[in-house]
């Protein structure tokens, strides 16, 4: 289905009206923000993007401040599910990637963190309330990997890297990580990923495959269903089960890199290409040298 809208620079000076009625539909009205919370100071100073259909009614719309902070995220509750938010995200970190900075950032309201994390963010810092909501700080390097904290840190790299793929991911773990990798909204990127149109494989290497298949972790429960695209195998080399790091990478330059693979702190993103193309190097050359896991065909 062709788009119906166009994204493009605003002009605030000439815009900032119609940028404002579309503000307050989303968050006064749609989110009870405070009026007066809804403008600031740095709107004038800011660069602001909008969407547009084909008659020029703005449908969505968001802005890059000059304290590198993308904000004001907004897209009309009839035009969502489009693509548009994704588009307004990338046309801003676009500019950001212009004007040479080194990084981006915002301030992701929890309920959308999933949503920046396909776009290349990493939570960062506890969440926090502004506007009578609860967020949390985000970051993008441009380019470079982020520290990663957490979790929900590690899920958030996980998510864009899955988003951001082509046609491989690669993953080395000790027993499918649990607490990440058997997360819903990981599991629901990779299965997103799996049934991309077009050839894609999923490589996991395990060191203890043993413990997946007990406790039934629901990536394998994916991969049955989709055993074109999943291959898992076991490194059998002592110097490979010795490895103590666990890591993600995929063939677009995005990594995560955990040194302690029982510990889900370390560092990532979806500009790491450095890191993700060693990453590759050294899993293939352990791929190689592993056993499949034929156990795993005959799970029922």
């Amino acid at each position: 289905m062709s788009r119906t809208w166009t994204i493009a620079a605003a002009d605030y000076a000439h815009d900032h009206a119609r940028l404002h009625a579309l503000r307050e539909e989303v968050f006064v009205r749609g989110q009870g923000v405070p009026a007066e919370l809804e403008r600031d100071a740095l709107d004038p100073l800011s660069f602001h993007v909008v969407a547009s259909d084909a008659s020029g009614r703005l449908l969505g719309t968001g802005r890059l401040t000059p304290e590198r902070r993308i904000g004001r995220m907004a897209v009309l509750e009839e035009a969502r599910g489009q693509g548009i938010g994704e588009a307004l995200l990338a046309a801003l970190v676009e500019e950001a990637r212009r004007r040479q900075w080194p990084e981006v950032s915002l301030h992701a309201q929890v309920h959308a963190l999933a949503f920046y994390a396909r776009g290349g963010f990493v939570p960062s810092g506890p969440v926090f309330t502004e506007a009578g909501i609860l967020h949390r700080h985000m970051v993008r390097r441009l380019p470079g990997a982020s520290p990663v904290d957490d979790v929900e840190s590690a899920a958030a790299v996980l998510l864009g890297l899955a988003h951001s793929a082509r046609r491989l991911v690669g993953i080395y773990s000790r027993a499918l990580d649990p607490g990440l990798l058997d997360r819903p909204d990981v599991v629901a990127a990779l299965r997103a990923f799996a049934v991309r149109p077009g050839p894609c494989q999923v490589q996991v290497l395990l060191q203890d495959p043993g413990t997946p298949q007990r406790n039934s972790a629901p990536l394998l429960g994916l991969a049955q269903r989709l055993p074109s695209v999943f291959a898992f195998r076991q490194p059998r080399d002592p110097v490979d089960t010795s490895y103590p790091s666990a890591y993600a990478f995929n063939d677009t330059g995005a990594a995560l890199f955990r040194p302690l693979g029982h510990r889900f702190e370390g560092e990532g993103g979806v500009e790491d290409a450095a890191t993700a193309r060693r990453l590759r190097l050294e899993f293939a050359a352990v791929w190689e040298r592993s056993r499949p896991c034929v156990e795993y065909r005959a799970l029922t």
